[in-house]
């Protein structure tokens, strides 16, 4: 079912412009935009600071990001949303909370090379991400090879990513495909809130839907080693 296209949209994402650092998408294709189209970030003009920078790739409504920057103050926050529609409630919230140190991309997650420097990125964040289990959409999951090369490049030496999902399929296929782009994986568990990683743990909007059906929590940490090697 389509979202219904909220009321005001662009005068509320003008409201939080000072949020957002980049919407939409180059007029390019998806692969000649990130080969081609450069607007790169400078983040400490951006934050005013040379703090590290995490990333979360698909950020809902924020609930995640802005609990993270505020228990966090001394790192700055990149939140990526592809859809409008929810991107400017996370972004009306951060401006409600006074949550400085996260800034918004309302842009598509092919081209985050667009935007980020290379090796920039401290931590990349994938908290529920949909799992498109259908073979011929397989290029389109974000752990895929084609998704976690633009994670590798964007990731500082012995970066991480932080994966949490509920689908025991893509949690797998995760796992075989972290490995097989060159990082190495940790802290697995295939029950979150059973493990001791759980005391730190934010609770994210899907994920409380998820516990309250009585589902696992799958989690895993993916760390960038190694020089680049590329899986086609």
């Amino acid at each position: 079912m389509r979202m219904r296209r909220k009321r005001h949209l662009e005068e509320r994402l003008a409201a939080c412009s000072d949020l957002l650092l980049a919407r939409g998408r180059p007029c390019l294709n998806l692969k000649e935009a990130a080969e081609q189209y450069r607007a790169l970030l400078d983040y400490r003009q951006v934050f005013g600071n040379s703090a590290p920078v995490r990333l979360e790739i698909g950020c809902g409504c924020g609930g995640f990001v802005l609990e993270m920057a505020k228990r966090n103050p001394q790192v700055n926050f990149l939140a990526v949303e592809v859809c409008s529609n929810v991107i400017v409630s996370a972004m009306e919230q951060a401006r409600k909370e006074k949550v400085s140190n996260v800034r918004f991309l309302n842009i598509a997650a092919e081209i985050l090379p667009c935007y980020l420097p290379q090796e920039s990125i401290d931590t990349i964040y994938l908290n529920f991400s949909t799992p498109l289990p259908e073979q011929s959409r397989e290029k389109q999951r974000l752990t895929s090879s084609r998704f976690l090369q633009i994670d590798r490049a964007l990731l500082q030496g012995g970066g991480r990513i932080e994966q949490k999902t509920d689908s025991a399929e893509f949690f797998d296929y995760s796992l075989t495909k972290f490995v097989e782009n060159g990082f190495e994986v940790c802290e697995i568990t295939r029950d979150l809130h059973g493990s001791p990683y759980a005391a730190e743990n934010i609770v994210t909007e899907y994920e409380r839907i998820f516990l309250g059906r009585g589902l696992p929590i799958f989690r895993a940490v993916a760390i960038k080693r190694g020089k680049e090697r590329r899986v086609e």
